[in-house]
């Protein structure tokens, strides 16, 4: 079980140590200590970003959560894979692979995943 917590924004301070434990009281509580779970805070540009991909909602949210580990081993398969996007070109060969490969996955599994690797360019 692991916890990570990122804060990619300015705006609000983030103690890591006192929301670490809170976490962790409320894991307990909830009894989910064997899952991991990530916490990246955003400011609202960011939110609105993956709201507007992942929720089709042009606005900023407070939190968004879904099981991310299959677009982030999407993603990483690819670059194992020789796929960049260090280039516009190379984004947009690796945007194709990994929206074919999640759009089965989508279908298969009933989600609605999208590539990491979406609005880059």
């Amino acid at each position: 079980m692991s916890l990570v917590i990122r804060n990619l924004q300015r705006v609000i301070p983030i103690r890591r140590v006192p929301l670490r434990k809170k976490i962790e009281i409320v894991r307990s509580i909830l009894g989910v200590q064997k899952f991991d779970l990530a916490i990246i805070c955003v400011d609202n540009k960011n939110i609105q970003h993956l709201n507007r991909i992942y929720r089709e909602k042009n606005v900023p949210t407070d939190v968004l959560s879904f099981p991310f580990y299959e677009v982030t081993a999407t993603h990483g398969l690819c670059h194992l894979l020789g796929f960049t996007h260090s280039t516009e070109a190379e984004w947009q060969k690796m945007h194709q692979k990994e929206k074919l490969v999640l759009d089965e996955l989508n279908l298969r599994a009933g989600t609605r995943l999208q590539p990491l690797s979406r609005g880059l360019f």
